[in-house]
């Protein structure tokens, strides 16, 4: 046989080898094939063309993995099982560009799935080798090996405080600061990542600088480098009100207000959620926020989206409510009330019904005044049948009955009272019934209306425990009212008078 042919079967099988990653790698992209090519052992026959010669087959080989691995866990444990990630840790180092690329989307998919996965990738030594990779002259290995690093940290404070140990945060905020916008938005999302466990994590990324670069980024006309830029922030303020005051420190408002009428809907989540995790903290944070407009502004975004996008502004208005009168009224002020009702009747997701419950509970349980913007707004007969039906969660539940409570124990606004003396269940009448008790003795022409209402006929027919609270509010009450005019709206006392007409001896002349 000549030269020309033995040199003909090795350039027979190197095609082979070509085709076959490639197809595969092809197939891999399909869903419907995975089970058959898995079934077919595919992952033990590309394990070998890792080492290939051809450097074209390793890469190809290696992006089919990532393809396999990043379907469902099983394939990623695969990865895991078959002893791939150390081959591709030694390679990540030593190969081009391409391998690099190829070899982080591997360490990605894997490590997405669950935490288990993610500290198998750390365990054999990955980190050290994809942080020197983040120094890499290609934005693309960069964003690459970012992708990886971030579906590390996100899992747990554990994962994170290793990203951080091998010294990734201050390469990432170089990254931040390079010009290629998706390098950007990973490096952000890694930080965020990062930020989100512990005050101790977002403390490390400030330290480095973060802030600055990422509130500058706010601006930026790209949508989804918003989303992240936000979400970093928001993970940061979050924590402690000395991070969150870093975060106010750095100027994001009345800047980030904006965000709030853009028309992505997740940059509209995220700059409500990064408002609302600063609002929590303390009164004059809020106040600060209120001062910028920010109240109004996120009164305006809730009106402008639905279901979920709504629910951080929803939050945000019951936090800024829940620390002083004055910061409640100036929910109200901004027409807060009427928004939070219209969000109340039309979402249908029990968990943002339960934000908001709680939130107009924050509004109305500091005064009669505060009370009573909420009571006009009819939301009052909403709260109570949230809380009534069998269909609402028990959270749901919990959160209107508590609305309703702090709500009507500063109510004085009587006809929005009235029609819970009809509906009410027994541990909800007290307060309706206490509230009366305390109006009625004040006001002659509230205590002459009750009468007429037919709400002092509803009273005594409520049976009250002797000597309990209600009781006590019903005897209040009935002392407002001569004794007679009480007897007369008692329950048989009608058929008291027609024993009177029967037993009455009519005087004959």
């Amino acid at each position: 046989m000549s030269q020309k042919h033995v040199l003909q079967v090795f350039e027979q099988y190197q095609k082979a080898r070509t085709q076959f990653v490639q197809t595969v790698a092809e197939l891999a992209t399909r869903p419907k094939n995975i089970e058959t090519l898995q079934n077919a052992g595919v992952m033990s026959l590309l394990r070998p063309l890792l080492l290939d010669v051809v450097p074209t087959i390793q890469q190809t080989a290696v992006l089919a993995l990532g393809r396999l691995a990043n379907y469902n866990d099983d394939l990623a444990e695969a990865v895991v099982k078959g002893d791939i990630l150390p081959q591709l840790v030694y390679s990540l180092a030593e190969q081009n560009r391409f391998y690099k690329k190829a070899a982080a989307f591997v360490l990605r998919a894997v490590g997405k799935h669950s935490p288990q996965l993610a500290h198998a990738i750390v365990d054999c030594g990955a980190l050290d080798t994809l942080v020197i990779c983040l120094e890499d002259f290609d934005p693309g290995v960069k964003e690459a090996v970012a992708w990886a690093l971030g579906n590390i940290a996100r899992h747990n404070a554990e994962l994170s405080q290793a990203v951080v140990d091998a010294g990734a945060v201050p390469l990432l905020i170089l990254c931040i600061q390079e010009p290629e916008i998706a390098l950007k938005r990973i490096a952000a999302s890694v930080l965020s990542d990062i930020a989100e466990h512990s005050p101790e994590l977002a403390q490390t990324v400030v330290d480095a600088g973060a802030i600055a670069h990422l509130a500058r980024m706010i601006l930026n006309p790209n949508a989804k480098l918003k989303r992240q830029v936000l979400s970093a922030l928001g993970q940061i303020a979050k924590h402690s009100v000395d991070l969150a005051e870093m975060v106010v420190e750095a100027e994001i408002f009345p800047v980030v207000l904006t965000c709030l009428k853009d028309k992505d809907e997740y940059v509209k989540k995220n700059a409500s959620t990064l408002i609302r995790e600063i609002a929590k903290h303390t009164p004059e944070l809020s106040q600060l926020i209120v001062n910028t407009g920010g109240v109004a502004a996120i009164i305006d975004c809730i009106g402008s989206c639905k279901g979920s996008i709504r629910l951080p502004g929803i939050m945000m208005l019951g936090y800024v409510a829940a620390h002083s009168e004055n910061l409640a009224m100036a929910v109200i002020i901004s027409k807060g009330v009427p928004q939070l009702s219209v969000c109340l009747s039309e979402e249908p997701e029990d968990h943002i019904k339960a934000a908001t419950a709680w939130a107009l509970g924050q509004i109305g349980r500091h005064t009669p005044e505060h009370a009573r913007a909420v009571a006009v707004t009819n939301t009052l007969p909403v709260l109570l049948s949230l809380y009534m039906s069998a269909e609402s969660s028990e959270d749901l539940q919990v959160k209107s009955k508590k609305a309703i409570k702090s709500i009507l124990q500063k109510c004085t606004y009587l006809p929005a009272l009235e029609p819970f003396l009809y509906d009410a269940p027994p541990n909800i009448l007290k307060y309706v019934v206490g509230q009366f008790s305390k109006v009625l003795p004040h006001d002659s022409k509230a205590r002459r209306l009750f009468v007429t209402s037919g709400g002092l006929k509803k009273v005594q027919e409520i049976k009250a425990e002797p000597g309990s609270l209600l009781q006590e509010y019903i005897n209040s009450i009935n002392n407002c009212y001569p004794e007679e005019i009480v007897r007369y709206y008692s329950p048989g006392y009608s058929d008291t008078l027609l024993q009177r007409v029967d037993s009455y001896q009519p005087i004959i002349n």
